[in-house]
């Protein structure tokens, strides 16, 4: 009860191929079987270096911040506005969440309307950091 008269399961021939050799061919019951995913694309994974991550703040938490900021002199006041530099802060974006009750002037990369708006509203003023003028 084996593989029948000398030989017959002994050489290369009964092999199939090297490696992935027959999978579209005399493989391909063995492909559905043991390997269904092994041909076509399964999903894209971004690399890493491309994605990059924007930290943000909101005005409400730059509110809160800026007599604590004034103490430790990383703000200073400019006549009766609280100058904030976020960008050295190491902050992105400014998002409008929050109050503001303090007359701000804050240097941003970039800011939201909304941000924008209630800065302005309680008289301080908004200038990019690449710009050399106000916003």
């Amino acid at each position: 009860m084996g593989w029948g008269r000398v030989g017959q399961h002994r050489k290369s021939g009964s092999r199939g191929g090297f490696g992935a050799v027959g999978f579209h061919k005399h493989k391909w019951m063995w492909l559905l079987k043991y390997a269904p995913n092994w041909y076509g694309k399964h999903g894209f994974i971004s690399p890493r270096q491309l994605r990059r991550e924007i930290k943000a703040i909101n005005v409400g938490e730059l509110n809160e911040l800026a007599s604590q900021l004034l103490s430790q002199n990383r703000a200073v006041r400019e006549g009766d506005l609280i100058v904030i530099n976020t960008v050295e802060m190491g902050y992105d974006k400014v998002l409008g969440e929050g109050r503001v009750t303090l007359p701000l002037k804050v240097i941003v990369k970039s800011i939201s309307e909304k941000a924008k708006k209630k800065i302005e509203e309680q008289g301080g003023i908004v200038v990019l950091a690449g710009d050399s003028g106000e916003q």
